[in-house]
């Protein structure tokens, strides 16, 4: 296979991985199943991650761009074409992919994908786009979805909730995240694995907000990172790592994480306080508690895992209560679209009422197994007043046993609003609950 086959076919792969997600596919599941499909590929795998995460990041203002090059929209068993068109686009928009070059490959593809009738078309479509970028840009100009390459319904809720913030969360929402780690001091301090970073030739520097955090000047793959399989760091953002901090577990504690997969934050909690009395983990999908097994044997942490639904603790509770409770609820993931940029494709609108119910119900099946004077510690990737503040005010006022501790530094809202790219951190938010 020469060079322009190879390119042609990965266009092609991440064209249909762009088109699965569009079918409401997650990003990464759909990743994983193409690598472990197109074995032969693997060395191509880097490109077509690279096509497959950039086009989505900036699939609204493509899709944009194409209907203004495209004289009659793709049929619906021609998403892959259409998602061929906008990668074309992409590469051509921020990609150092010489034009010819990404339109030759481009254009190629169509024979991987056994629909070479689309040709004429896409070469059409990307050499208008070429001749003509004033009206693409005019185009742009003229629409906030294009310009910000997010859904209507987003931009008008994240202005909603956030009018002094808004056009700066969407910019970040653009960005490519850093790659950021969680030292485990259990095992190694963060300045002697920063030391055994850079005699690998890895940049990184100290968060500052959060005393177990690295940052890497540039991201780089786990089979790089020293003592990865001997459990000395984990990948995870800055945000997330506070979840430990606030939820401020003591030895001899019990402590239960209602949604633990993939565990991240209940083997933070682990490391921090390694005494614990009993750490108790729940999810309810059995794959994703499956990876939290694997990730807690990687780590050394001792918990209990259990198969359950969180809201129903007649599945799981033991009827002794727990000192503190972290509940990381399901949510719209608004704040952590920089990293999963298929939520503004595949995320909808009534979609939100759906997981504010649900978070509600949670917070309800937990909180008689708070003991009193316990901590709660709620938790979402969310940037939506909806899903956050508004949901922990309804409860407090359902619950007169329920009282909001500061959480430092302290605001003047309920909780703590993380927005995304502040601190080099994803969007999160914390609200820590205690039982009076």
């Amino acid at each position: 296979m020469d060079t322009l086959d190879r390119l042609a076919v990965a266009r092609a792969l991440a064209a249909q991985t762009i088109a699965r997600v569009i079918d409401g596919r997650y990003l990464d599941s759909a990743l994983v199943e193409l690598r472990s499909r197109e074995r032969a590929e693997t060395s191509q795998f880097p490109l077509i991650q690279e096509l497959a995460y950039g086009t989505l990041r900036w699939y609204h203002q493509l899709a944009g761009i194409a209907r203004v090059f495209v004289t009659r929209p793709f049929k619906q068993k021609d998403s892959d074409v259409r998602a061929l068109l906008l990668i074309g686009l992409y590469q051509l928009r921020h990609m150092r992919v010489p034009d010819y070059a990404a339109v030759d490959t481009t254009v190629a593809a169509t024979d991987v994908l056994k629909k070479s009738w689309a040709k004429g078309v896409l070469n059409a479509c990307l050499r208008a786009y070429l001749r003509d970028t004033k009206r693409a840009e005019q185009a742009i100009a003229a629409s906030e979805e294009l310009t910000y390459s997010h859904p209507t319904w987003l931009i008008h809720a994240i202005q909603r909730d956030h009018p002094n913030d808004w056009r700066r969360i969407l910019v970040a929402n653009n960005d490519r995240p850093p790659m950021t780690l969680r030292v485990n001091t259990v095992r190694i301090t963060r300045e002697n694995y920063q030391d055994a970073l850079r005699s690998q030739g890895i940049a990184a520097r100290a968060h500052a907000l959060v005393d177990t955090a690295l940052v890497l000047e540039r991201p780089v793959s786990v089979d790089q990172l020293p003592g990865f399989q001997n459990g000395w760091v984990s990948i995870q953002d800055a945000a997330a790592q506070l979840a430990a901090v606030w939820l401020d577990a003591q030895p001899h504690q019990r402590v239960l994480d209602a949604c633990a997969a993939p565990g991240g934050k209940a083997a933070h909690i682990f490391e921090r306080t390694p005494l614990l009395g009993e750490l108790t983990t729940l999810d309810i999908d059995e794959q994703r508690l499956e990876r939290t097994r694997l990730n807690f044997a990687r780590l050394g942490v001792t918990a209990r895992l259990a198969v359950a639904d969180a809201a129903v603790p007649s599945q799981w509770w033991d009827g002794s209560p727990y000192e503190r409770i972290l509940l990381d609820v399901p949510c719209s993931a608004s704040g952590v679209i920089r990293r999963h940029p298929d939520i503004k494709v595949r995320r909808q609108p009534d979609e939100i009422s759906m997981l504010s119910h649900n978070q509600a119900r949670m917070l309800q099946g937990v909180w008689p197994c708070l003991a009193r004077g316990g901590k709660l510690l709620y938790a979402t990737c969310s940037i939506l007043s909806e899903e956050n503040e508004l949901q922990v005010r309804r409860f407090i006022a359902r619950h007169p046993d329920a009282a909001i501790e500061s959480l430092q530094p302290a605001g003047p809202n309920i909780g703590r609003q993380i927005l995304p790219g502040n601190g080099e951190m994803d969007g999160f938010y914390y609200a820590c609950l205690r039982k009076v």
